[in-house]
């Protein structure tokens, strides 16, 4: 099944735990062409993803680090309510952003 939700609405906001606890927000999302739509394959949680959207040279200048940043892949976050996002796995199931 195919659903459409709107990035801008997405991008920002807080994702919860499955015990409701907040791990971060979306800052970033990785994406794949097939065929003719783009398909998110990955979202970046926390200041990695930030860093990702504004390019490295920001780290440099602003002084951000890569410590609590997680990697979900799309199966990991339910979006069933897009205004908040929570993750369908426990946290050591994440992969953590190098």
């Amino acid at each position: 099944m195919t659903h459409t939700l709107r990035l801008d609405r997405l991008i920002g906001r807080r994702v919860l735990t499955v015990n409701n606890r907040s791990l971060g927000r979306l800052e970033e999302c990785r994406v794949e062409r097939r065929g003719s739509a783009w398909v998110v394959t990955e979202w970046v949680v926390g200041s990695a993803g930030l860093l990702e959207r504004l390019g490295l040279g920001a780290r440099l200048v602003i002084g951000l680090s890569r410590r609590a940043s997680y990697i979900i892949r799309w199966d990991q976050l339910d979006l069933s309510d897009p205004e908040k996002p929570r993750l369908s796995c426990p946290i050591d199931d994440l992969r953590r952003a190098a």
